[in-house]
């Protein structure tokens, strides 16, 4: 994925390992997220815990990522005149992606957890949880609500690359690529507003008020396509990595919302959704847009330890929580207590197991299979020729 190495064989090939690597350091984050939350520590003072309460900033790198590596096949399409991607196949490699580990780890915890029927455990499997009546999650699946949202891209994607495509070949196109890509911001601003305007909070769960990280992505994507490495970018990277910290600590303040569930006033909501959608793109930019694989950066990020924990990460992401919840359980501890310290080397340990069992033998397992194709069948073979009666 991302800015294509060398090809190689397996499930791997064409990975950028810093992007991995950025993965691996947002799903990470979650984690830790999870833990200061089930501790309480992120209730606590002082700034650690108002950062770490900010490690959310992880789901729109998540979201951006999507965008940049799904949208960058449609944008060459557009810009170099190459083949298009063919909906049918995208849409069943993504589902084949995604559902094979997300169905095993749902439907363990809800098997272990919840007194669902049949239809709380459709709603579930089928990823339809952000569109019903809100309830407290099943035990082991809070970090679920992201799952319908991307689910929900990976839908809309072929339908907003072939409207794309047709509004870029009026003229410029990658000019006019990004100026139909700059829509989608406006899409989630304005939900941001009618959810407070109209008293309803869901709407946050829905993919309208999160188009803003995908759309910088696609952006990315146009970019990464358009003008290949970025010179500025780069002698400018380890400045906008700095600046990227520095926008997580404004971020990590009230003028980004309250750290408990109270919902943020407007203002609070729209600074939010500018703040992590800045930082997002600085963090990313300079790999994206300047993925020259021998500077320092790259060889931080995309070493083989981080590299292969992005390659595991998806799997960590669906397992961290069931497994914290698990260490509940089996403890007896009360939420909002217990060591942190203690909690995050233990869960964290139990997490990385399951997740790197979860990915060689349930995620690489289903793309291979998906990439198997029978073999075509051999043209007919001519038939004998028949002999010609003499003339009379």
């Amino acid at each position: 994925m991302s800015t294509v190495q060398a090809p190689a064989k397996g499930p791997t090939a064409g990975r950028d390992a810093a992007l991995d690597g950025i993965r691996a350091l947002a799903a990470l984050g979650v984690w830790v997220l999870h833990v200061g939350g089930n501790t309480g520590i992120i209730y606590r003072e002082g700034m650690f815990a108002w950062m770490t309460t900010r490690l959310g900033i992880a789901v729109p790198i998540f979201f951006l990522l999507s965008g940049l590596l799904l949208y960058r096949p449609w944008a060459r399409a557009v810009i170099e005149d190459t083949p298009r991607p063919k909906p049918g196949r995208y849409l069943w490699r993504r589902l084949v992606r995604v559902l094979p580990a997300y169905w095993l780890v749902t439907a363990l915890a809800l098997w272990a957890w919840s007194s669902l029927d049949w239809t709380g455990w459709a709603k579930w499997l089928f990823l339809l949880q952000n569109y019903t009546e809100q309830n407290r999650a099943p035990d082991g699946l809070y970090q679920m609500w992201t799952m319908p949202i991307e689910m929900a891209f990976y839908l809309l994607l072929p339908v907003l690359a072939w409207a794309l495509h047709g509004w870029a070949r009026g003229g410029n196109r990658p000019v006019r690529l990004l100026a139909g890509i700059a829509v989608l911001p406006v899409v989630s601003l304005t939900s941001v507003v009618v959810s407070h305007a109209y008293d309803q909070p869901q709407l946050a769960l829905w993919l309208p008020h999160h188009l803003i990280y995908f759309a910088a992505g696609m952006a990315m994507a146009v970019l990464s396509v358009w003008i290949k490495q970025s010179k500025v970018v780069d002698a400018l990277a380890p400045q906008l990595l700095v600046l990227a910290l520095l926008l997580y600590a404004v971020l990590s303040t009230e003028l980004a919302g309250p750290r408990t569930l109270t919902l943020p006033t407007l203002s609070q909501s729209l600074w939010r959704m500018i703040l992590e959608t800045s930082v997002a793109v600085l963090v990313i930019a300079p790999f994206a847009l300047a993925s020259r694989h021998d500077s320092l950066r790259h060889r931080v990020l995309g070493n083989p330890v981080t590299a292969y924990l992005g390659r595991i990460s998806y799997s960590f992401f669906l397992w961290h929580a069931p497994v914290i919840t698990l260490y509940y359980k089996i403890t007896g501890d009360q939420p909002f207590t217990g060591d942190f310290v203690k909690v995050a080397i233990l869960t964290f340990v139990a997490s990385l197991l399951l997740s790197a069992a979860s990915y060689h033998l349930v995620e690489e397992t289903a793309l291979r299979l998906a990439r198997r194709r029978p073999a075509p069948a051999p043209p007919p073979s001519a038939p004998a020729p028949q002999p010609v009666a003499p003339a009379p």
